[in-house]
């Protein structure tokens, strides 16, 4: 008789849970203490990678990527760390996000609806490891609702407090942050005058006064290296807001309406007056005269071979003005004297052979031993090295004048210029030359000084 053996129970095996993917999404809305060891972002990714061990069990894994916006704010979605989250959810490579707490994804109702939905397109879940809900079920999603809706609360009453405060400020005078403008620099929060951006700011006012071109006045400070705040140089766009800014009359703007600041005014009253003046008038308007008081450098000094003065004129084609050295018996009607003496001339052919000319002629070794004459006579005594250095200089001085420094110049080193059939002759001031140079020198000693 075979013995009756008890049977053992057999365990049957659990079900290994699944593998779930986790990301950790961190923001911070400002920059202030980014640059620390250990900041905002870092206490946030700590919490929730401890959370994704605690779940350990339920198959929860962290992916190798990190989600990290610092700097900026919940209320819009275009957050390039978040698109790039769901750029991955889209692509099936995770399974759960995880926040610190729920604003950090969202503090906007509308765009957490966005989310949500692309989150359960997926079959995504998301978790806050600081506020416990779930929102597979409706009470979940309800309280979802209602933490959105405080946190885009909280966000609407903090803008409008920022709004407050800032207008508040700006009645009081007070510089509120943003791009310094030039001709300040900023002291303890407070702006104070750059002198040296200060003046450059004053000369602009009162070149455009003059010339009444943005285009043109764009060009000469180009031509002089002035560069903006930043190392870039100025355009047309940035001329006007500089020239249409109320703060260079120490003022407070806010959403149209002024208040006495408390930073100190580079620009008086009177030149912001004749600036705005010339404003008014049309650019177009003011195109067509700045064309007509384009200085003609050789004026009143320019012959022809007998002695007839040739005067500046000018005809249009088009948008094109060109502009020419005409004999004056031309211009009375009278018939030239038969020879090959020009009679009409392009004035940037005539006037850039003259500079050309003249620059040579100042660099020539006898220019200096004549300048150092002058000078002497005048009871100035400069060195040798020193004149001569000056004189090789003439060049760089020369690119940075505007047109009408540039006609002056002209006027002071140069007597008379006489057109032949083979060319020019320049009769130059030797006196001239002495005075540029000694305006040269005795500036170089003042910025110096």
């Amino acid at each position: 008789m075979t013995p009756y053996t008890t049977p053992q129970p057999t365990q049957a095996p659990l079900d290994k849970p699944r593998r779930q993917r986790c990301a950790i999404y961190t923001r911070k809305s400002s920059e202030d203490g980014l640059e620390q060891e250990f900041n905002s972002l870092h206490a946030q990714r700590e919490a929730c990678e401890a959370y994704i061990a605690s779940q350990r069990s339920e198959g929860w894994v962290l992916v190798r990527e990190n989600y990290d916006d610092g700097g900026i704010s919940g209320g819009t979605l275009e957050r390039p760390a978040l698109q790039q989250l769901l750029q991955d959810v889209e692509a099936g490579l995770i399974d759960v996000i995880v926040v610190y707490k729920i604003d950090r994804l969202s503090r906007s109702l509308t765009d957490f609806s966005k989310l949500v939905d692309i989150f359960d397109r997926n079959g995504v879940t998301f978790v806050s490891v600081t506020q416990s809900f779930n929102t597979t079920n409706s009470m979940g999603r309800l309280t979802l609702n209602i933490l959105l809706s405080f946190a885009q609360f909280e966000r609407e009453v903090t803008a409008e407090r920022i709004r407050d405060k800032f207008a508040a400020s700006r009645k009081k005078g007070l510089w509120m942050g943003g791009n310094i403008p030039f001709g300040y620099d900023l002291d303890n929060r407070k702006l104070r005058v750059n002198p040296q951006e200060a003046a450059i700011l004053r000369h602009i006012f009162e070149r455009f006064v003059e010339i009444g071109s943005a285009t043109v006045l764009v060009k000469d400070i180009r031509a002089r290296g002035i560069v903006g705040k930043k190392g870039r140089p100025f355009d047309k766009g940035a001329l006007y807001r500089m020239l249409r800014n109320r703060l260079y009359l120490g003022e407070a703007v806010h959403k149209g309406t002024s208040y006495p600041g408390e930073h100190e005014a580079i620009i008086d009253q009177a030149l912001w007056d004749k600036v705005h003046s010339t404003l008014e008038i049309s650019p177009h308007k003011r195109a067509l005269n700045t064309r007509t008081q384009t200085p003609s450098l050789l004026k009143g000094l320019i012959y022809t071979a007998h002695g007839v003065a040739m005067t500046p004129a000018s005809t249009k084609k088009g948008n094109r003005r060109y502009r020419y050295y005409v004999s004056m018996d031309l211009i009375k009607t009278r018939e030239p004297i038969e020879d090959d003496c020009p009679t009409r001339l392009p004035a940037g052919t005539v006037e850039g052979a003259v500079i050309r000319e003249l620059r040579r002629i100042i660099r020539a070794p006898e220019t200096a031993a004549q300048v150092i004459m002058a000078l002497s006579r005048e009871g100035h005594d400069y060195s040798e090295p020193r004149v001569v250095s000056a004189l090789q200089q003439f060049d760089d001085l020369w690119k940075q004048l505007f047109p009408g420094e540039q006609a002056r110049i002209i006027q002071l080193l140069v007597r008379k210029v006489t057109v032949t059939a083979q060319g020019l002759i320049m009769d130059i001031r030797a006196e001239g030359i002495a005075d540029v140079l000694r305006d040269m020198m005795v500036k170089d000693q003042s910025e110096a000084a």
